[in-house]
């Protein structure tokens, strides 16, 4: 364990582990969140975050990152592996990746709209030797292929927007 893994992104305060202590959880789960997934990413690695929408929702984003960064200058240059992004106003649920510094273009289609203002979720992000697997409250969504071709180099989660986070593993 190095002071790193402790103390993630001084920008957003105590951010902190993806499984921290039970007494921080309420510190450490706080959004804007940013964390270390110990390892990388693998196939057979999934990732689980459990919360509550805010009761008038906008949005939120949920990325998978490649390395970190304290530059907020560098933070466009970071490679994002995956992006969830939930647009409640057009009630979408987006996809993309940055490589290289280019965005890739956005899937959207969907079959409904699985968040609910004010209501609990669950989504499991599943790693697979060729994609990642979105399932929402048990229910597989869509699949997103691998635009970065490193697993093991996504090794940051990063969480913003109208919902509270109760559980990170």
């Amino acid at each position: 364990n190095t002071e790193d893994d402790l103390h993630l992104n001084n920008s957003f305060g105590d951010a902190g582990l993806i499984s921290p202590d039970k007494e921080d959880i309420s510190r450490i789960l706080t959004v804007p969140f940013s964390g270390r997934i110990r390892g990388g990413m693998r196939p057979g690695k999934k990732i689980i975050i459990m919360g509550i929408i805010d009761p008038e929702p906008d949005s939120f984003d949920i990325s998978l990152n490649c390395g970190h960064s304290e530059e907020k200058d560098d933070e466009e240059l970071t490679d994002v592996a995956l992006k969830l992004s939930a647009r409640f106003t057009e009630r979408q649920f987006l996809r993309n990746a940055r490589v290289s510094g280019k965005w890739s273009e956005e899937e959207a289609p969907i079959a409904y709209f699985p968040f609910i203002q004010d209501q609990p979720f669950r989504i499991e992000i599943h790693c697979e030797h060729q994609r990642f697997r979105i399932f929402v409250d048990g229910h597989q969504l869509f699949d997103f292929y691998h635009k970065v071709k490193s697993l093991l180099a996504i090794n940051m989660i990063r969480i913003v927007g109208s919902l509270q986070i109760t559980k990170l593993g």
